[in-house]
């Protein structure tokens, strides 16, 4: 399974700049836990370590190097004992071989009624453009969720959560928001810490939607470690692509964020373009 978001962290601009700006004068989400709105845990929910060795293992499973305590991994795959798990869900689009398997309502639509598509991983958006959607939506997402709780998960990982960035203004950041809100609180009530990932640009509202650490793809080459940094207490993750953008994440934050960098396949060991590294 690709990485995704690898070209979009930065692609927002001076506009998400000055959005995160105002949106981090909100209260740190570091330490949040659930809402009063989100039902009580069935367990205890567990926040990943900060400045912990991390490994990302999206593309497919394998034994994690030595000094990894965090490591994440596609929801079809076994959590790591021993380890903080995170399980990696496709939340807001489709993979391309589950397209089909979607109500066709579902997929968020142009005023041609053609399917909007993440152009470079060939994904549908889904239409969480209305309360009514977002619950259908959520309902599916959600029964990943259950297995990834079910399967011994520390916490889950919605992507693309900056899909409505894409969606050529059929889609708002209220969407988004609305979205993952169902979320975070299904994963609480199934004992799971939730990620936000990637989207910059809403980090802000982390405590009021019930995200309680980050997962960013390359904060240090798009300099936006320190506004997830702030707005979740160094509670993030980093993936950089490159070894620049590696050296610049570690540069300022290695002492403080759990940082790797991995090939953009985010491939396994022994495959030609495997890449590994934390220094």
């Amino acid at each position: 399974m690709p990485a995704k978001g690898v070209s979009r962290v930065g692609g927002l601009g001076t506009a998400a700049v000055l959005i995160t700006t105002v949106a981090l004068t909100l209260t740190s989400c570091g330490s949040a836990q659930p809402t009063q709105r989100t039902p009580e845990p069935s367990k205890e929910i567990r926040l990943p370590p900060r400045h912990a060795g991390f490994d990302y293992q999206i593309g497919g499973a394998y034994p994690p190097p030595a000094g990894v305590r965090i490591v994440s991994r596609d929801r079809t795959a076994a959590p790591e004992p021993g380890l903080y798990n995170i399980c990696y869900v496709n939340a807001f689009q489709t993979q391309p071989d589950e397209r089909t398997s979607w109500p066709v309502d579902l997929l968020l639509r142009d005023a041609h009624g053609k399917v909007v598509e993440d152009e470079d991983w060939g994904e549908a958006l889904l239409d969480v453009g209305t309360p009514g959607k977002r619950e259908r939506v959520a309902a599916r997402v959600s029964r990943w969720i259950d297995g990834c709780a079910a399967r011994g998960f520390d916490a889950v990982e919605p992507d693309n959560y900056d899909s409505y960035t894409r969606s050529r203004d059929l889609l708002s950041a209220d969407d988004a928001t609305g979205f993952i809100t169902l979320l975070a609180r299904h994963a609480h009530a199934r004992g799971l810490a939730i990620a936000q990932k990637n989207t910059v640009e809403l980090a802000g509202l982390c405590k009021r939607i019930g995200l309680d650490f980050a997962v960013a793809e390359e904060c240090g080459t798009y300099d936006e470690c320190g506004a997830y940094a702030k707005a979740f207490d160094d509670r993030v993750v980093v993936i950089e692509y490159t070894d620049s953008g590696l050296r610049k994440a570690r540069a300022d934050f290695g002492q403080r964020l759990s940082i790797v960098r991995r090939d953009v396949l985010v491939s396994t060991p022994g495959s030609g373009g495997y890449v590994r590294k934390v220094r």
